[in-house]
């Protein structure tokens, strides 16, 4: 029967092939698709991307059901968790101007299989996203027909009790998503001149809310007698949080379309600044005034801004927002829509995906069969799924994906840069104590005497540390961390924050309502489980990272990207178990997808990999001029034939 289980060797190789990282190409400014886009155009696309929908939809939904008026502190929560991710987000953009988003940064830093369900999971967000505008975009035009549409459809078609199921097929939701994937398809030039113009609208139109809204305020609807202005309490609020996650999306789209952007090193991270600040600001205000006008719990989820016009008697105002709102929602269609086949490239043009998804239309530069492809998958969503149900499962893939970019940056800012990595010997090992040279100096063993000759000047300063190193000051303390390899030290150190993250927001959410824990264990958790959180935070702080300023870097590494990574995990925690299983079971298609296609045919399983026999070395003495000291060593695994005697005896003098 032990024949039958696996070699060590076998489980290694294996262990190995789920975690390798990308290869990045030497100039990643090379691409396959057209560099047209500009901080403006990125700045419209971010903006499209998350005042839609959100805006005009989210948040009479929140506020009547789930946080009330203080569905403006959820907000103000969201944006904040939101830029902790966007900083990370801009970095990766700015560093890795490749398409792909959550799904590249992922691959390029912490691994294969988690790049892959990463991207998995960003297709779903991007899929789901776009079905929600659209049967928001629907409701609204339904509205102002007095709802026609809905009674024509639920009369003549029928009406459906099914749970997760829409009450009615929206063919109208399915219809527009139809037209938009076909102006997709024209290249992203035409795509960024019609987000240009829905984007001028949306802004005029949220202008024109904020004022009439100020003017028609009352404050008495945030009285007691109404309510008070957190009816729910704290977990509404963070529930409420959770959910309007959804609204700040639209940076992860700037991030996809850095592949298409002219400067990406400089657009990205400007682009992302400008249109969250912008975003966030307009969900604070638009919230301010829908709760003032009208009292929170007679809102109309599915039109909340046009119902409260029209109940303060502004029916030529309603219709006006409702109508703006309509080409709001246009932006975010067009944005999902953009950003979606460009994932869907990134992954079939790794190997790990469907190759037919990585072909590129020549004359308009777009991937075409994964727009058509995915715009179907898109309507179909549409005209089935409730809008509810939608949105509360693009939460947990959006969260997902911030903490895998946040525990990214770390990894990578930790990780020695290219041509400063070690290479061990043979066996993993690292490199034999070095030998002595005969001024006293130390005899320097090298692969490779082209690529490691910059090290001479290097190790001439003993001051210099590489990133991921323990840094000096440390060593007298963390001595015994000094045998391990630059940045493993940092890699355990983030799966162990990760891990006591997880545990501690577990504790938080679950401690007194579900596993009703007893007042001295519950403390007793949270003092240990932030203890390991802070000792694994202080440890990465311990080690060298990278400092450059040739692009962006998120500021306060480690401690904003693991303050992104905690609030992340707790907002997951707080969705419904229902949300849980139905990404579960996303999950495991997934991993049948990977398993059965994506392993196979990675262009990274096709690379050669690296001998680990060493063809031949160089000593360098530090101590005599370089090019008079520089000898060819025999490597001691290969027989001295074809080495004269004279040149081993040098070396051995």
């Amino acid at each position: 029967m032990a024949r039958w289980l696996p070699r060590s060797t076998d489980l290694t190789r294996f262990c190995q092939k789920l975690n390798r990282v990308k290869t990045l190409e030497d100039d990643m400014m090379e691409t396959s698709f057209n560099r047209c886009l500009s901080t403006i155009d990125l700045t419209l696309l971010g903006i499209g991307g998350m005042v839609g929908s959100g805006l005009y939809v989210l948040t009479g939904t929140v506020a009547k059901e789930i946080a009330g008026p203080a569905v403006i502190v959820s907000f103000i929560i969201a944006g904040f968790a939101s830029l902790l991710a966007a900083l990370c987000y801009a970095e990766f953009g700015a560093r890795v101007p490749k398409t792909g988003s959550a799904y590249m940064f992922t691959y390029v830093s912490v691994g294969e299989i988690w790049a892959f369900l990463i991207g998995w999971n960003v297709l779903l967000e991007y899929m789901i996203g776009g079905a929600a505008v659209a049967r928001a975009w629907s409701g609204y035009l339904d509205s102002i027909f007095n709802h026609k549409i809905k009674n024509f459809t639920e009369t003549h078609v029928g009406a459906w009790q099914v749970p997760f199921l829409a009450h009615y097929p929206d063919f109208l939701a399915a219809a527009i998503l139809l037209v938009a994937t076909a102006f997709i398809s024209f290249g992203a030039k035409v795509s960024s001149w019609l987000n240009h113009v829905f984007s001028a609208i949306s802004m005029g139109v949220i202008l024109f809310i904020l004022i009439m809204g100020f003017v028609l305020a009352q404050p008495k609807n945030w009285s007691t007698q109404e309510g008070g202005f957190a009816p729910y309490g704290l977990s509404g609020i963070m529930a409420g949080t959770a959910t309007c996650f959804y609204a700040f999306v639209g940076f992860d789209v700037i991030a996809a379309s850095s592949e298409e952007a002219r400067n990406p090193q400089r657009a990205v991270p400007r682009a992302i600044a400008f249109s969250l600040g912008l975003a966030t600001g307009a969900y604070i205000l638009v919230s301010v005034v829908l709760t003032l006008m009208v009292p929170w719990h007679t809102l109309d989820p599915d039109s909340a801004l046009a119902d409260a016009f029209y109940r303060r008697g502004y029916a030529w105002a309603g219709f006006l927002v409702a109508a703006g709102s309509i080409c709001a929602m246009n932006t975010v269609l067009l944005s999902n829509l953009f950003s979606l086949p460009r994932i869907v490239y990134a992954m079939a043009e790794d190997g790990l995906f469907f190759q037919v998804f990585s072909r590129v239309h020549p004359r308009t530069q777009v991937p075409v069969v994964g727009i058509v492809v995915f715009g179907l998958l898109m309507a179909l969503l549409a005209l089935v799924f409730d809008l509810e149900a939608l949105v509360q499962f693009l939460s947990i893939g959006t969260l997902l994906a911030y903490t895998f970019v946040a525990a990214s940056i770390i990894v990578l800012r930790f990780q020695q840069q290219n041509g400063d990595v070690p290479v061990p010997a043979a066996g993993g090992q690292p490199n034999p104590e070095p030998h002595e040279g005969p001024s006293g100096g130390e005899l320097k063993e090298y692969e490779s005497f082209s690529d490691k000759l910059q090290l001479v000047d290097r190790d001439k300063s003993k001051e210099q540390r590489e990133p991921g190193q323990l840094k000096a000051a440390f060593e007298p303390y963390l001595e015994f961390l000094s045998d391990f390899y630059p940045g493993e030290v940092v890699t355990v150190a983030v799966v162990t924050l990760m891990v006591s993250a997880i545990c501690l927001c577990s504790i938080l959410v679950f401690g007194n309502t579900h596993l009703h824990l007893p007042t001295w264990s519950y403390s007793l958790l949270l003092v240990l489980f932030s203890l390991g959180f802070l000792l694994s935070l202080l440890l990465i702080w311990a080690h060298e990272q990278q400092h450059s300023t040739q692009t962006f870097q998120i500021p306060l590494v480690p401690l904003s990207p693991a303050l992104s990574i905690i609030l992340n995990i707790y907002l997951m925690l707080k969705l419904s178990y229902m949300t849980w299983l139905r990404f579960a079971v996303w999950l495991l298609l997934g991993l049948l997808v990977y398993f059965g296609y994506g392993i196979w045919h990675s262009k990274e399983n096709l690379r050669e990999p690296r001998p680990q026999r060493v063809s031949a070395r160089y000593v360098v003495f530090p101590g005599g001029s370089l090019e008079e000291r520089v000898q060819a060593v025999q490597p001691s695994s290969q027989p001295a034939t074809g080495l004269p005697d004279t040149d081993t005896d040098d070396c051995k003098r």
